[in-house]
């Protein structure tokens, strides 16, 4: 089943000379239920550009996005929120938890914004953090976790409202290799066992690797690619 659809997705920005800057030029892409797919690129080359695109962060110039059935074009800026908050997941490089915050009460956030009561927040938090190795951390702020565990309670976070998909971007980027790998092999497990379509921005070979497929942003356009050409 397809989970994420993009239809011709183009997006152009206005320079500083008052020209037009192509970023994207007709990007199409579908991603299926349980799916990881990375997308690869030189630095500037519009990744995070195409996942705001994707998470209703942003709209194209040109072109559709579909999320689990639901399309994106002419809702309102409050329709997109509800879409956001409700089947999307983001994981970025930096985690931005809150600081004063437990790893429990981080990944509680989104799900009392969303009207969940305590009780439930709190079992759906504690069962997401014990599903990312934290079951024994929960209670931790996050200048009491390492860089890796951070990340992980960033991805239960990103978990919480049962997303029908989890776009993360460059998720790795500020983690040694060993947490890393760690966050690459969490990616992969939970992808399989919750079955969630995941859109992956990279400069990692490793996790590149580990997706279902790679492509290559360039020029604006999307195509297959082999994970050598991940840019690092």
């Amino acid at each position: 089943m397809t989970v994420i659809e993009a239809r011709d997705l183009a997006k152009s920005y206005v320079g500083g000379d008052g020209g037009l800057i192509h970023v994207l030029d007709g990007i199409t892409l579908e991603v299926r239920r349980g799916e990881m797919v990375a997308v690869v690129g030189a630095s500037g080359a519009g990744k995070s550009t195409l996942l705001h695109l994707l998470g209703a962060l942003d709209r194209p110039t040109r072109g559709y996005v579909v999320i689990a059935g639901e399309p994106l074009h002419g809702l309102s800026d409050e329709e997109l929120a509800r879409i956001r908050n409700q089947k999307v997941g983001f994981v970025f490089q930096f985690h931005h938890l809150l600081r004063e915050f437990s790893a429990l009460e981080n990944v509680m956030m989104p799900l009392r914004i969303a009207g969940w009561d305590q009780k439930r927040a709190r079992s759906r938090a504690e069962e997401l953090l014990a599903r990312v190795g934290l079951g024994g951390r929960m209670t931790h702020r996050p200048s009491e976790l390492s860089g890796g565990e951070q990340q992980r309670t960033a991805v239960a976070r990103a978990l919480a409202i049962d997303p029908a998909v989890v776009l993360a971007d460059e998720p790795s980027g500020n983690l040694d290799h060993l947490n890393a790998e760690r966050l690459h092999d969490q990616f992969v497990h939970l992808v399989r066992e919750l079955e969630i379509a995941m859109v992956v921005v990279t400069h990692n070979r490793s996790l590149a690797a580990r997706a279902d497929r790679t492509l290559l942003l360039e020029d604006g356009r999307l195509r297959d690619t082999d994970v050598r050409e991940v840019v690092t």
